[in-house]
């Protein structure tokens, strides 16, 4: 008797270690999937460090004072003429951030491939094929994958008290769901990659193209004159363009007019501003405003 009970204890054991081994295996690679799908986030967070929520200075709202609106206007006009030109290692981050989301996608899908056995680089057409064919000649390539039907193994006291081994056929419904899910894994993944292609092929054109750079920002910032985006692109670096464009995007329309315009005068040498604080006209209130003058130093205006 004791016999036939360790030989029930190592079947068992066995059998639960196998199970062990391939659920850890399965939340393993769950796992390493999320963090790779977040890493470039994540570097990009790190990298750009809250710059574009820091220029924005909540101009995105647009409902302020106007002595709040020119000051906050001044102090983004500075920051893009002190530091034009020093942006194409940021912009260039937020490129390679891109890159690194194309080969997530294409390392993941190998990475599903690697664990089904080769089977999941094709899971889609084959299912695909599998919908398209005659009733009777069809296989359906997720059984495959996901089995519906295996082989149970028990093993169970018979009346002599001895372990006996009984074989049944045991449905699995889980797979049913788990096949759903991993098909829709497979277009999704395919949707990204062709996405995220297309991204990196549009980042190029924007790189290698200041003409294309030139229509993008007059489609943005359709209040600005097209020579003055002229000059802006053909004075300024990619990062500078990147930038404000970036800055376009979440910043009132209206607002950024202003500081895009002066800064394109400035660039030209057309004006200088010469600008200082001075007591409110307001008693009592202790309050100082902001008044810049405009010096012309061309008829050209």
């Amino acid at each position: 008797m004791p016999r036939t009970k360790r030989n029930e204890r190592r079947c068992n054991s066995q059998e639960d270690a196998t199970s062990d081994a391939a659920d850890v295996r399965r939340n393993n690679l769950i796992e390493l999937k999320a963090v790779l799908f977040y890493m470039p986030r994540w570097l990009w967070k790190h990298w750009e460090g809250g710059k574009i929520h820091a220029l924005m200075m909540d101009l995105d709202v647009g409902i302020c004072s106007e002595m709040e609106k020119k000051q906050k206007k001044r102090l983004l006009l500075d920051y893009l003429w002190e530091n034009l030109r020093y942006h194409n290692w940021w912009c260039f981050r937020y490129f390679l951030c891109e890159l690194l989301s194309l080969c997530n996608v294409i390392g993941q899908m190998f990475l599903m491939d690697r664990f089904f056995d080769g089977a999941f680089l094709t899971f889609g057409i084959d299912v695909f094929r599998f919908m398209e064919s005659d009733q009777e000649d069809r296989i359906d390539p997720m059984i495959f994958i996901f089995p519906r039907m295996t082989k149970c193994t028990f093993y169970k006291f018979g009346v002599s008290g001895e372990v006996e081994r009984h074989d049944a056929v045991c449905i699995l419904p889980l797979n049913v769901v788990n096949e759903k899910i991993y098909v829709f894994l497979w277009f999704w993944f395919l949707i990204l990659g062709f996405l995220t292609l297309g991204i990196i092929i549009y980042r190029i054109i924007i790189i290698l193209s200041p003409r294309m750079r030139v229509y993008l920002l007059r489609l943005r910032f359709r209040l600005v004159r097209g020579e003055a985006i002229d000059a802006i692109v053909r004075r300024s670096k990619m990062g500078d363009w990147f930038l404000l464009y970036m800055l376009g995007e979440n910043i009132d329309s209206i607002i950024f007019r202003d500081p895009i315009r002066w800064q394109v005068l400035i660039r030209n040498g057309l004006v200088a501003l010469k600008c200082y604080l001075r007591p409110s006209n307001e008693e009592g209130d202790g309050r100082e405003e902001l008044l810049c003058k405009v010096l012309v130093h061309s008829t050209d205006l």
